[in-house]
């Protein structure tokens, strides 16, 4: 499929490489590029483009604040000199991330995780033409719910290496400060990754998987059962087991899930 992008980067020398990458890769659609963040904004917002290719180190607006200021349906792959800021790009849910200086194999296999990403939300119905998000009453419109495209796995990154978890193996979701706690069937220690709860959230499709409080996100087929005080017993009994209670925040969509699965209750 092809992909519409934009190259955001105060240092011309660096625009310059990634517009001869994007010229000599096919399905890629340059709308512009810019050095200056400021005016990069104006126009992602005008032109919408399904890609940008971002620095994070710049004047007045850096790549990061830029990022959480993008309009749906724009993702991002982060270009620095910084390995630092490796974590800091999942918080915005960053399809990649290039270390400088960039070789054209790694820009290749970034830009073919990104038409993954298009293809699997496309089939889906989750992008339109331009590639915005659309509202429920266009996807109705155009494409029966039952069609819709879940992921089967996703990556995390754990001791420096990513590893591919099936979601049918996630249990539930535990976060604490700067990291998260993958609790998966069939292991008895939890993966431990540098995530956001909201990170998390967005990653996991909500068709499977509930926040239910400020620091645990649930798989919905996992419960086991629910008590009258709102307290989730989830997992197999034993050292995956455990209870989670729902906060008041969450208790209303909570409650909303229960009922479409046992009207009348």
């Amino acid at each position: 499929m092809s992909l519409s992008c934009m190259i955001v980067d105060d240092e011309p020398l660096a625009v310059k490489l990634l517009e001869s990458f994007v010229a000599k890769t096919p399905d890629l659609e340059l709308l512009g590029s810019y050095t200056d963040s400021v005016e990069a904004i104006n126009a992602i917002r005008e032109k919408r483009p399904q890609l940008l290719f971002l620095d994070i180190q710049m004047p007045d607006l850096n790549g990061m604040e830029l990022a959480h200021m993008l309009p749906e349906g724009t993702k991002v792959i982060f270009t620095t000199a910084f390995k630092e800021y490796a974590f800091e790009s999942y918080e915005v849910s960053a399809l990649d991330f290039l270390l400088k200086p960039i070789r054209y194999n790694k820009f290749l296999a970034a830009v073919e995780k990104a038409k993954g990403f298009f293809s699997r939300n496309v089939e889906g119905g989750m992008w339109n033409e331009n590639c915005s998000a659309m509202d429920n009453s266009q996807q109705g419109n155009l494409i029966p719910h039952s069609t819709f495209h879940i992921p089967q796995t996703i990556f995390l990154k754990v001791d420096g290496e990513y590893r591919q978890v099936a979601l049918e193996r996630i249990i539930y979701v535990c976060g604490m400060k700067d990291y998260v706690m993958f609790y998966l069937e069939g292991e008895r220690k939890a993966l431990i990754t540098h995530l956001t709860m909201k990170a998390v959230e967005d990653m996991l499709p909500q068709q499977l998987f509930m926040r239910v409080n400020r620091s645990y996100i649930v798989a919905l087929d996992k419960i086991r059962k629910v008590d009258r005080n709102d307290c989730i017993y989830i997992g197999e009994e034993g050292t995956s087991a455990e209870i989670i209670r729902v906060t008041e925040a969450y208790r209303e969509t909570f409650q909303q899930y229960l009922q479409s699965k046992f009207p009348g209750a």
